[in-house]
């Protein structure tokens, strides 16, 4: 029998989330613009699913991926630096807010930050966001290949350190060098009940 995400294909593009219905479970990745989230679900998946672009700000509505029966992986819009009109973006956080805390059937949000950059302020917003609202997080650090290896271990403590964690806490993930992703993979199906 095949895993969860051997077999995975788009199902929804949205901007209301109470038209989403209802599944037996997802998980959601959330971060900055241009902090890799496309690439990375694309990497878990082993296919090209979501759309990668040069431009930061490309995801503007919740995307539905379908990983088996009623098992849902969510690539939510990006914060930050987008492109687009003022007014279009606007209403992005209200759509990603109502997503996240109007899903019973979440059982995690990864929430990705730079590993180079480390977390930004609006990083750090979200991730308080998050505990605030008591919803299940998880720090996945990504483009790890830019860090040098010489640095990684201490670049690591201090993304820990600057979110509150330990380092083992926070996943440090390379899609481009597959660092992390059978991990992370692992993780996510588990998570969905495969």
């Amino acid at each position: 029998m095949p895993a969860l995400l051997d077999d995975v294909r788009f199902l929804a593009s949205e901007t209301a989330p109470e038209r989403l219905g209802a599944c037996a479970a997802e998980v959601a990745f959330v971060g900055r613009s241009n902090v890799g989230k496309s690439t990375l679900l694309n990497a878990l998946c082993r296919k090209t699913l979501a759309r990668v672009s040069s431009s930061p700000g490309r995801t503007r509505t919740i995307n539905v991926f379908l990983a088996g029966h009623d098992r849902w992986l969510v690539d939510l819009p990006g914060y930050g630096y987008t492109v687009g009109r003022p007014e279009l973006r606007a209403g992005w956080g209200e759509m990603i807010e109502s997503y996240l805390t109007g899903r019973p059937t979440l059982r995690m949000v990864f929430s990705l930050v730079d590993a180079k950059v480390g977390p930004t302020r609006l990083d750090l917003q979200m991730i308080g966001w998050l505990r605030d609202k008591r919803l299940p997080w998880r720090v996945v650090a990504t483009k790890t290949d830019q860090v040098k290896a010489s640095r990684a271990a201490g670049q690591r403590r201090d993304v820990a350190h600057a979110l509150g964690l330990r380092p083992e806490d926070v996943a440090w993930v390379s899609a481009a060098k597959g660092l992390g992703v059978g991990e992370l993979r692992a993780e996510a199906i588990a998570l969905l009940g495969g």
